[in-house]
């Protein structure tokens, strides 16, 4: 099993930016999946963005294309959220996910929720107006 430990959340004011970090310990080099996720109070959790590990395959929701860029560093075993342009709506604790996938269909359990088995705690982000 894989341990995910988010940093990097805080607040700020709309228009900001932040970076957010999810160290993962274990092995993640080989047909892994990792996702950021974000749930606000009284809502659901949604998926944010999706990488392939190892690949440059990503995925975005809609509501944060053009914003928000996810990245890694395979060597630190690390995958970033760069967050620009942040809105108010964005208010939310942001939790970093993983699950073992396959190329053939990692995209269409990108969001899935019930497919990563593992998760961190989450990190908190807040955005003022």
């Amino acid at each position: 099993q894989v341990q995910l430990v988010e940093s990097g959340g805080g607040s700020v004011q709309a228009g900001g930016s932040l970076r957010l970090s999810c160290a993962a310990s274990g092995s993640t080099n080989s047909n892994y999946c990792m996702g950021w996720f974000r749930q606000a109070p009284g809502k659901e959790r949604e998926g944010v963005a999706a990488v392939y590990i190892g690949t440059d395959s990503t995925f975005y929701a809609d509501s944060v294309k053009g914003r928000f860029t996810i990245s890694q560093d395979n060597a630190k075993n690390l995958v970033y959220l760069q967050m620009n342009s942040l809105k108010p709506e964005d208010t939310a604790m942001y939790l970093c996910a993983g699950r073992s996938c396959t190329w053939w269909n990692h995209r269409i359990y990108s969001f899935d929720v019930g497919r990563y088995n593992d998760w961190g705690q989450g990190t908190q982000v807040t955005v003022s107006s």
